[in-house]
Formats: structure tokens, sequence, C-alpha cells
């Protein structure tokens, strides 16, 4: 059974980086199933750190990515969710390449949300786990539809 509450695909994600920092580190979504959002994003100068390995802020930013956006397609259209709290555990090296993050919930409740976030090289090694904690708000309601 699915989580997703809206209408969701690899094109429609992907189109949501227009013009963000996403797209500046090309990030870019490659897989949806009933439970999770895969993306990828390059191992390379633009995602380095100064010792030539992949960034930890890098991996940070796929991981809230790819949690952020799947929380969102979890809510109805009066909710919206934004990140609370991250973490992540930098477990592996790499200098070049790609890393593949997979987002999938732990849990979904009404106010908030947990996402365990995996980056993995290739070759499906751990690069990263992170956690996101995530509140889910309420769209406030206009003066306008206050009064109908």
């Amino acid at each position: 059974m699915t989580i997703w509450k809206r209408e969701i695909s690899v094109d429609l994600l992907n189109q949501t980086s227009k013009n963000t920092l996403i797209e500046h580190l090309n990030i870019v979504y490659t897989e949806l199933g009933d439970d999770y959002i895969k993306a990828t994003m390059p191992v390379c100068s633009f995602t380095h750190q100064p010792l030539g390995m992949l960034h930890g802020g890098a991996s940070v930013v796929l991981a809230e990515t790819l949690g952020s956006l799947a929380a969102n397609f979890c809510v109805n259209e009066s909710s919206y969710c934004v990140g609370l709290d991250i973490n992540a555990n930098h477990i592996r090296a790499m200098r070049s390449g790609f890393v593949v993050g997979t987002a999938k919930p732990i849990h979904l409740g009404v106010s908030t949300q947990v996402w365990q976030i995996d980056i993995e090289d290739e070759r499906g090694r751990l690069v990263c786990a992170s956690r996101l904690t995530i509140a889910v708000q309420q769209h406030r309601k206009t003066k306008s539809e206050d009064k109908s």
C-alpha cells in the first residue's frame, strides 16, 4: 500500500528542483516506490571538501532533500512539512562517482514524521546514514477563506 497522498512521479519530483540548491548539486530523483524515494548525486569538485572527498554537508543536503520532499507528498494539500532535526553518520569516504540516497519513513504521524535516509556508493556500500525529523504544519487560512 502506498504512503503517498498526492500525485507523485519521478518527473514531477525532478521538476521541483529547478533553480534550487538541488539543481546546483545535480541531485536527480531516479526511483519511486510505494514507500521510498531514491536520488543520485555526483561525487566531484562541487560536492568535495578541501581534501578531495565527498563533503559531509553535501551528503546532508541529499538526505534532507529526499526526506523533506518525501514527507510533503505524505500529507494532504492542507498541510506542509519542514525539517526539525537531522543527523548524519559519515561512514565511508568517496572521491568520485555517484552516491544513491534512499529515503524511507520510520514514523508518519499527524504532527511529526521520522525518515531514514541511507546513502550508498555505486556498489551498494553505505556511505552515510541519516535520520530526519519533520514537523507537519497546517497551511494558514487567508482572511477570505475564513469568511466562507
